[in-house]
């Protein structure tokens, strides 16, 4: 096999839960081959650099052997190898976003039972 397409590679390198959203995402435009965004028809091939884009996360990574077969996680992690760059800016970004949630603290829960007791008991006296 020297070549297969960019949606199946997705997938089997389980960058994507299912075929049809690594497909979506492709043809989104949020996956880029050597910096052009392609269709979900696309052929890689070994060597290939991508650019997928994953809500927050933009990972670089060059593709170091192909499947069509989704395997095990550790099988799927052999298929490819991500940038230093990528790796330090991907690192660099959870933790920016780690840091933001602690100091946004948790969002205002509703009243329970007791609490809208209380709430119409003072709104009541009113």
């Amino acid at each position: 096999m020297e070549q297969v397409r960019i949606d199946k590679w997705l997938w089997a390198a389980r960058f994507f839960k299912t075929r049809s959203l690594a497909a979506k995402a492709v043809g989104g435009g949020h996956v880029a081959v050597g910096g052009v965004k392609v269709k979900p028809a696309r052929m890689v091939r070994v060597g290939d650099v991508l650019t997928i884009r994953q809500e927050y996360l933009e990972t670089t990574v060059q593709i170091v052997a192909l499947s069509e077969q989704r395997g095990p996680a550790t099988v799927a992690r052999t298929l490819y190898e991500e940038t230093e760059a990528s790796r330090a800016r991907r690192e660099q970004t959870l933790a920016e976003r780690k840091a933001l949630r602690l100091h946004i603290g948790q969002p205002e829960r509703r009243p329970d039972k007791h609490e809208r007791r209380k709430i119409r008991q003072f709104l009541k006296k009113e």
